[in-house]
């Protein structure tokens, strides 16, 4: 499994716009950070988790040329936002793409991309099969086994992944006692880490640290990051040798 982290900022990203501090005036790239995202090739088959406002960006910044699903982890804009343009790959592929959601994350898709499930479509819009899902295991084309790992987001359920030794989870605050038993073993844990101050939806950095002790995986990396957690090279500084921050191209294998 290749890992590359095409997004790994909050809803605004970094820079925010109209912002002058450090972080958003770094030269780092390391301090760039898209809307959260994260691209999978298993094997020969790519997936992505989550398409946020970025989405066509990530793409070409990363030269995909293929893709074969996409899994939403819940419905907010900054993570489906970018589904419109799965246009090009439906043009590509010749056929519709694959949308794993739960029933709740699926109605907001077709309420926010309503001319794509018309009967009548206009010419061009884009070619969603949506399939729905729930906290049981599945299997991708019978091919890849993917574990739901339910979560909460202030009270928003949400969805993360696991897929053999990665596990991914982002915009939580609650990890529930379940969710722990599914990421036993885990190698690579991606987990959100918002910012060092407390935060009303999603871990801050020491929240995001306790689970990840309590997680004990190999490796931990830290995602959906603002521009308020401070800049990467000094914040990278503090944490523990297991865990980092992750930032947008980094590359993982497994």
């Amino acid at each position: 499994m290749k890992v590359k982290f095409l997004g790994t900022g909050t809803s605004q990203g970094v820079p925010v716009i109209g912002c002058s501090c450090e972080v958003c005036n770094s030269l780092d790239y390391r301090d760039k950070r898209l809307r959260v995202s994260v691209h999978l090739e298993i094997d020969e088959t790519n997936l992505v988790i989550d398409a946020g406002p970025d989405f066509r960006q990530q793409m070409l910044r990363e030269r995909i040329s293929r893709l074969d699903g996409i899994l939403l982890t819940h419905s907010h804009k900054d993570h489906i936002a970018g589904l419109d343009d799965v246009r090009a790959f439906n043009f590509l592929q010749k056929e519709g793409m694959p949308v794993y959601g739960t029933k709740k994350t699926l109605e907001q898709v077709k309420k926010e991309f309503y001319y794509a499930f018309e009967e009548q479509k206009y010419p061009g819009t884009p070619v969603l099969r949506l399939n729905e899902i729930s906290e049981t295991d599945f299997e991708f084309r019978g091919i890849i086994k993917i574990i739901p790992l339910p979560v909460l987001h202030l009270h928003m359920p949400v969805l993360g992944f696991r897929m053999g030794d990665f596990s991914y989870i982002t915009d939580a605050n609650f990890i529930p006692d379940a969710t722990f038993e599914k990421l036993k073993g885990t190698k690579i844990l991606v987990l959100n880490a918002l910012q060092k101050e407390d935060h009303v939806s999603h871990f801050n950095l020491e929240g995001a640290l306790i689970q990840a002790r309590k997680i004990k995986a190999e490796q931990t990396y830290f995602t959906h990051i603002s521009h308020k957690m401070g800049l990467h090279r000094s914040v990278s500084k503090e944490l523990p040798d297991s865990v980092f921050l992750a930032h947008d191209g980094l590359s993982l294998t497994l």
